[in-house]
């Protein structure tokens, strides 16, 4: 009944194609940025703000790259971490060794990097598909970290291997404490977000799905196979770059190759499992639920006095059963369970 879009007419073809057809969801979207942007800052703590809501700005544009090449292009990757390595030790160098230059240009700049890696280690894709790209995108999360290890330029020679991030400073207002970085993750991600819905509803994001759904019949219709998939490496890999700039500059605070390693790999490919492939929103829910699933667990865990050894493997095997779960049950994920949910409301009472 909340969804009921009596009295609601599209006049003009512009409008019928609006993201948010329904005026419902344009006012709860907007309530939701009003609250994300007024509200928050004003009752959320400085833990919640570091612990919680930044990285899950973050890994949600992380996991939006991922979903572009796996869930729209249909290209399997396992190398997302390597990604943002590339686009947060580039960032890094860009604002160290270029005077003067402003810290969004450096994070532009870092993610150009990435989507120029991505190309190179997408070449593969245009001969192999499947498992064998998914080890050749592997490879590049160990070739990356390997480089970023052994090659000291990067590091500007530094003995541990990790580096402090300089300050991000902006038009003059420096982003430093946690509600300000929160704010400018925010308003990067949202930013890049709309960019990432308008592409997918455009001809190049037709395009990527179109060779998703069956390659070869993309290729006999017209699409060039090599311009499509290397475009969407490119893309997925800005996001991805961007992402890690901001992990590292916007979260932890510094820049190592191992907060990149293979495990934050699959956590975003979870994300978008649990998420859902192929949904702008599912990136978003899903990187809600793996970064509140683990406090859950824990204050579970304390509550039921569980032993050490069962409490610090619960995490791997909740995850375990939902990766399962979501794909026997709706491989779709959390975004077509509120699809559903949606489609039930606008006929409710009446059956479905």
């Amino acid at each position: 009944m909340f969804y009921r879009e009596a009295g609601q007419f599209k006049a003009s073809y512009a409008q019928d194609n609006q993201i948010f057809p329904i005026r419902q969801d344009r006012v709860g979207m907007a309530l939701i940025l009003a609250a994300a942007f007024f509200v928050v800052p004003l009752i959320a703590s400085p833990y919640t703000f570091s612990a919680i809501l930044i990285p899950f700005l973050i890994f949600s544009l992380a996991a939006l790259g991922l979903n572009i090449l796996t869930g729209y292009a249909g290209q399997l990757s396992l190398g997302s971490a390597a990604f943002m390595a590339v686009g947060a030790f580039a960032s890094y160098n860009f604002i160290l060794r270029i005077p003067g230059i402003p810290v969004l240009l450096g994070f532009v700049l870092g993610g150009l990097s990435a989507a120029m890696v991505g190309i190179a280690f997408g070449l593969p894709s245009l001969r192999i598909r499947g498992f064998y790209l998914a080890a050749a995108t592997l490879a590049t999360q160990f070739f990356v970290v390997w480089c970023l290890t052994k090659i000291q330029w990067f590091t500007n020679y530094s003995s541990s291997g990790v580096i402090t991030a300089q300050e991000m400073v902006i038009m003059g207002i420096s982003f430093t404490t946690p509600v300000k970085k929160y704010l400018l993750t925010l308003s990067i991600v949202c930013i890049m977000a709309l960019l990432a819905k308008n592409m997918v509803r455009s001809n190049v994001g037709r395009s990527w799905m179109a060779v998703r759904d069956m390659d070869v019949a993309a290729e006999v219709i017209g699409f060039r196979l090599m311009r499509t998939k290397l475009l969407a490496f490119a893309v997925s890999s800005f996001y991805c770059g961007i992402a890690g700039a901001l992990y590292a500059y916007a979260y932890l605070g510094t820049v190592e190759p191992e907060a990149y390693n293979l495990d934050l790999s699959f956590r975003i490919l979870f994300m978008i499992i649990i998420g859902g492939v192929g949904s702008i929103l599912g990136s978003f829910l899903g990187s809600a639920f793996i970064i509140l699933l683990p406090i859950g667990l824990n204050l579970l865990a304390h509550a039921l006095s569980l032993p050490t050894n069962v409490a610090s493997n619960l995490e791997l095997m909740v995850f375990g059963a939902l990766i399962i779960f979501f794909l026997i049950v709706e491989p779709h994920g959390l975004a077509r369970l509120w699809q559903i949910t949606k489609e039930k409301l606008r006929l409710w009472p009446f059956p479905h």
